[in-house]
């Protein structure tokens, strides 16, 4: 939920689900805080890249040597979105999948023989 493109929002959204689905609350809150200032031109950017699948030809290229102008933000905003929400969901399944793995992997050092 710190990836998906609703500022202001994501932490409460982030219960909500933790609530619908049962799931840790405290797990949620911590996992959810990777919109941290430190990480947000690295979301960002890779959002923007991901878009860009979505976006086909009318992808637009973000570039360092040019000024970002309000028309950019205009014409890249919908690719910015789909990017988000694909990250969002990519980064979800990987962590969620990684984290499985390693829980059962524990699982199985702590049984004894």
């Amino acid at each position: 939920m710190g990836i998906v493109p609703i500022w202001g929002f994501q932490m409460l959204i982030a219960i909500s689900v933790a609530i619908f689905f049962r799931l840790n609350k405290a797990l949620v809150i911590l996992a959810a805080n990777i919109s941290i200032p430190p990480f947000i031109p690295v979301i960002i950017y890779l959002s923007h890249l991901t878009g860009a699948i979505w976006m086909g030809t009318n992808a637009v290229k973000l570039s360092f040597d040019k000024e970002i102008t309000i028309e950019f933000l205009q014409n890249s905003f919908g690719q910015y979105v789909a990017g988000a929400i694909t990250l969002a969901i990519m980064a979800g399944l990987t962590f969620g999948i990684l984290t499985a793995l390693l829980l059962k992997l524990k699982h199985k050092r702590s049984i004894p023989v």
